[in-house]
C-alpha cells in the first residue's frame, strides 16, 4: 500500500495533518539515514531559521493539498 493513496481529506485540518506529513516524508526520503537526521535534529530544532522554513514548507504543502480539495466547498 502507498503511504500517499490520495491528496483528498474530509477536513481542513486533516488537511493540515497530510501537510505535515508530506514535509516529513521529503525530508525522509531526501536523507534516508534514521541515524543521520537523529544527528543532524538539534542543529534545526534550536534554530529559528531553520524552524521558519519548516513552517514555509508546511504551508506550501498545505496549499496543494486544499487545492486538491477544492478548497473544501462542494
Amino acid at each position: 500500500m502507498s503511504w500517499l493513496p490520495t491528496l483528498i481529506t474530509a477536513t481542513p485540518e486533516e488537511g493540515y495533518d497530510l501537510a505535515i506529513k508530506l514535509s516529513r516524508m521529503a525530508v525522509k526520503k531526501t536523507q534516508p539515514n534514521d541515524e543521520a537526521r537523529s544527528a543532524m535534529r538539534p542543529d534545526y530544532a534550536n534554530n529559528a531559521d531553520s524552524l521558519t522554513q519548516v513552517s514555509h514548507v508546511v504551508a506550501t504543502n498545505f496549499q496543494t493539498v486544499a487545492q486538491a480539495n477544492n478548497y473544501w466547498r462542494d
